[in-house]
């Protein structure tokens, strides 16, 4: 009996070490909290990536790069990696917000096409690695659209009242009407400033809504006519729609460019270096450009895309387009002008 007892209640103290040990391992197994743009990733990245490093991925999306820095800048979070846009690397790299990267930990940055390298907003390369980039134009549906569309001019055409869209996006929005009047979209003139709010406010009968994602759904649907879209949305959309076509206005537009970044929140910045490191393998940075549309920064994935993929100018446009854009700035403390504008325009 004493025997049998001594080896029951050896069983239950090996049984609780195993277990307490699979639940430590289990609590102390590192999560890497990653805060992207919504849609914007192949969701079988993640897994594989998951798989491939124990590493938990805890990730959640955001609609635009100002919700991005409000929450980043208002404290209480932990993001360890950020997928925020050109100008809002520029401020968040001025008001100290973002750790410097260590590239020996990124060998793949090898890997990114030397174009997206040295830009202004990073120009030593210390705080960010390119992801993605595109252009933001016009996208229209070719059945309810007949005449030709080169020009802003047609988001303000009374004939197609209640099937435009506009991005609810304030840089984006405010843009379209500065370069509609031939201003820069980087203005920091008031008066320029001052006319773009009423032709926004103008605009507003004709539109059937400011959206984000949903606009996918609503221009394959065929819910609108005419919609401003980012050129990655764009490209999924024609690929659900034959009638629809993409087409960046003559005035020109913003030519734009979403990098990696890792905040000064991330309690992981080793791990989190390992993430954009594998964000920008060829074969990873493949199913993300395939996947979501959009454009990829990585020279070395270029090579593996088929020629109609390379040769489609909407994602891949020409340089006389690229050389009609602008890319954004950051407007420094000019900014509250422009919140100032987007609130009268939405009010």
């Amino acid at each position: 009996m004493k025997k049998t007892l001594r080896l029951v209640l050896l069983s239950i103290v090996i049984l609780t070490m195993v277990l307490v040990s699979s639940g430590c391992s289990k609590e102390d197994k590192i999560v890497l909290n990653v805060y992207n743009w919504g849609d914007y990733i192949d969701e079988t990245v993640i897994e594989d990536f998951e798989k491939e490093f124990n590493i938990k991925v805890n990730y959640e999306d955001f609609a635009t790069n100002e919700e991005m820095y409000v929450k980043i800048k208002s404290g209480g979070t932990d993001y360890d990696v950020v997928f925020p846009s050109d100008y809002m690397i520029e401020k968040m790299i001025k008001e100290d917000l973002l750790l410097k990267l260590d590239m020996a930990n990124i060998p793949n940055y090898e890997n990114i096409d030397d174009r997206f390298k040295n830009l202004d907003f990073d120009p030593n390369n210390e705080y960010s690695v390119p992801y993605m980039w595109g252009t933001v134009g016009i996208l229209y549906n070719q059945k309810i659209v007949q005449e030709p569309v080169d020009s802003w001019d047609i988001l303000w055409d009374s004939k197609y009242k209640g099937q435009i869209l506009m991005l609810d996006s304030q840089r984006d929005s405010i843009a379209v009407a500065l370069k509609k009047l031939g201003y820069s979209m980087n203005s920091r003139n008031l008066q320029e400033l001052e006319e773009a709010k009423e032709e926004l406010i103008n605009q507003k009968p004709l539109l059937l809504a400011y959206v984000g994602d949903e606009v996918k759904d609503m221009m394959i649907g065929e819910e609108a006519a005419l919609a401003v879209v980012w050129s990655g949305d764009a490209v999924y959309m024609m690929e659900e729609n034959e009638d629809l076509r993409y087409v960046v206005p003559k005035e020109g537009s913003n030519y734009w460019f979403d990098n990696m970044v890792i905040p000064k929140t991330s309690n992981n910045k080793k791990e989190a270096e390992m993430f954009i490191n594998y964000m920008s393998r060829p074969d990873v940075a493949l199913k993300n450009t395939r996947y979501i549309g959009y454009s990829t920064a990585n020279a070395e994935t270029m090579k593996l895309l088929e020629p109609d993929e390379i040769n489609n100018e909407v994602a891949y446009p020409s340089d006389d387009v690229i050389n009609n854009c602008e890319v954004f700035l950051d407007p420094g403390e000019f900014i509250k002008e422009y919140d100032r504008i987007w609130t009268d325009v939405k009010s």
